[in-house]
């Protein structure tokens, strides 16, 4: 505990120290501090530039996370000014080798001699993170693998920033107008989330694994294997994959793959990835994407990776439908249902916002069209009718960006909308499906008898007061008659209706099972059952219409 409390004040001081240096002076007095005399001389303070140009300044200045930080809010523009926005961009990696003894690590963290498992290990890094390095090495067997190993206390650095950032969120939210606003306190939330969860290589492997168990059957890619023998939290061992870079139009051609090809693909498997299975990667840039020579797509470095529920799939996948078949009212609809919360200050304009969108979607040429354009588009909607949109939304808006992106660069006629097309209909198909149909009446049916079944207790809470001399009423009531013939009449209605209900979902059953006798193709119960579905939609709909 007391290690912590010194490590959280050494980085406050390097807090102090930077901030003083970049002109922030008025912030430390507002966190009830004083730059330390030697934190900053004036000759060393850079006060030329604007705000944002310095708080990028800032950000590089104090490291690995906060530089996540500031690139991981670079597509949040419903939360940051676009001056802002311009800067956080433009946030690198800047990134030192840290001497690791691989072998020793290895040998302490499985228990093992190396020489009985490895012909060879690189001691030299192929890459260097902000959380970990990459090694080349050989295995016994003959197998070439990857060694992705944790830098040493890299879990306790990131800790105490978080713990910074969250100061100074606290700060700016307090004493900034705009800052108390903003929703920051979830952002980082889900910012120290995906950061921790990147962190954990034992996260990663489970990414890896859901990869390979989402595509065994696709032919256009592949995932690399898993060793589950030399992975652990702070390892991670997995085959090596000889690629070409994904963007190399050079290489390709001339191992006779069509870049053409490989760009449909790589954004056909992306969107795969969101509407079949709600599990995508989060950072698909040139540097994640592999090919191998055989022209299948290679997806690395699954740290990152977006989540969606099947409830919130359900929705996008509606969203999408009604985008296709321009219908702004019912984007509006989705959207909102989409949304962790919403202040639409105007639901006419709001629609009119969404209607420009598709408007301009769809009188634009195919190939002329900028999805990166929509989506700034869309964000500047979002953020102007005050929608905050669940976390993996932005993941997807930054997604479809990088891979279209790298599609483009080997292929500049890339269409994604064209890509989109087979999923509507399969979309479509799946909506008017018999089986998603039931699914739905079930649905329906059991949120009925969950109703039901809480009427009883609401009634003996009802008895319970009587019988306490509790219960009291006052009423007046007029047309007494009238009123009783209004309450037989509604029940006799409710209870067609769910036999009409039940005897749709009957139906369906049998549709489905093609059971008993048929009439042509056709089962006869399932003929009869709606005919007697028209018959009862019928009988009710003369009884709603009559006075």
């Amino acid at each position: 505990m007391f290690d912590k409390q010194q490590r959280k004040l050494k980085r406050s001081a390097r807090l102090i120290s930077v901030l003083s240096k970049y002109g922030f002076k008025d912030m430390i007095a507002r966190m009830g501090k004083k730059p330390e005399e030697n934190s900053a001389t004036s000759d060393e303070i850079i006060s030329k530039g604007t705000v944002y140009e310095r708080i990028r300044l800032v950000l590089e200045e104090l490291g690995p996370t906060f530089v996540k930080l500031g690139q991981t809010f670079s597509n949040r523009e419903d939360l940051l000014p676009p001056e802002l926005i311009q800067e956080l961009q433009k946030l690198q990696d800047r990134v030192e080798m840290v001497e690791m003894n691989v072998e020793e690590i290895l040998e302490n963290e499985f228990n093992i001699s190396i020489k009985d498992y490895f012909l060879e290990i690189n001691s030299q890094p192929l890459a260097t993170a902000s959380i970990a390095q990459v090694y080349l090495a050989t295995l016994i067997t003959g197998e070439k693998v990857i060694l992705k190993i944790k830098k040493p206390d890299v879990l306790s650095v990131i800790e105490d920033d978080l713990l910074l950032i969250k100061d100074l969120v606290k700060l700016i939210s307090t004493y900034s107008e705009i800052g108390s606003k903003l929703n920051l306190k979830q952002a980082i939330a889900t910012f120290e989330k995906s950061l921790l969860e990147e962190v954990s290589l034992v996260n990663e492997r489970n990414n890896i694994q859901q990869f390979a168990l989402n595509f065994k059957k696709h032919k256009e890619t592949y995932v690399p294997i898993v060793y589950d023998d030399f992975s652990n939290n702070n390892i991670l061992c997995m085959e090596f994959i000889d690629g070409i870079k994904v963007t190399d139009k050079e290489e390709l051609l001339k191992h006779n793959i069509d870049p053409v090809v490989v760009s449909e693909v790589g954004l056909r498997l992306f969107v795969s990835q969101i509407l079949d299975y709600g599990f995508f990667h989060a950072d698909p840039h040139a540097g994640n994407i592999l090919v191998k020579k055989d022209g299948r797509v290679v997806f690395i470095d699954f740290g990152a990776v977006g989540k969606i529920q099947p409830n919130d799939k359900e929705i996008l996948e509606s969203l999408i439908v009604a985008f296709v078949a321009k219908n702004a009212q019912k984007i509006v609809r989705y959207l909102k249902k989409m949304a962790v919360s919403y202040e639409i200050p105007d639901e006419r304009r709001f629609e009119n916002d969404v209607e420009e969108v598709v408007n301009f979607v769809h009188s634009t040429s195919l190939k002329d069209i900028d999805p990166q354009l929509i989506i700034n588009k869309m964000k500047d909607v979002l953020k102007e009718n005050r929608l905050y949109m669940p976390d993996y939304f932005y993941l997807l808006f930054k997604g479809i960006g990088l891979i279209e992106g790298v599609g483009r660069t080997i292929n500049p006629d890339l269409d994604i909308v064209k890509s989109l097309h087979p999923y509507t209909k399969k979309i479509l198909t799946k909506k008017i499906s018999p089986k998603n149909l039931m699914k739905k009446g079930m649905d329906k049916v059991i949120n009925f008898t969950d109703t039901i079944d809480e009427i009883p207790k609401e009634l003996r809470s009802v008895l319970q007061k009587l019988d306490d001399n509790e219960f009291t009423i006052s009423s007046e009531i007029k047309n007494i008659e009238k009123t009783n013939q209004l309450i037989k009449t509604s029940v006799v209605n409710l209870i067609l209706t769910m036999i009409l209900g039940a005897n749709i979902i009957a139906t369906a059953i049998v549709f489905v099972s093609e059971s008993g006798p048929k009439v042509g193709e056709m089962s006869l119960i399932a003929v009869l059952g709606f005919a007697f579905s028209v018959l009862l939609m019928i009988v009710l709909l003369l009884r709603l219409t009559r006075k």
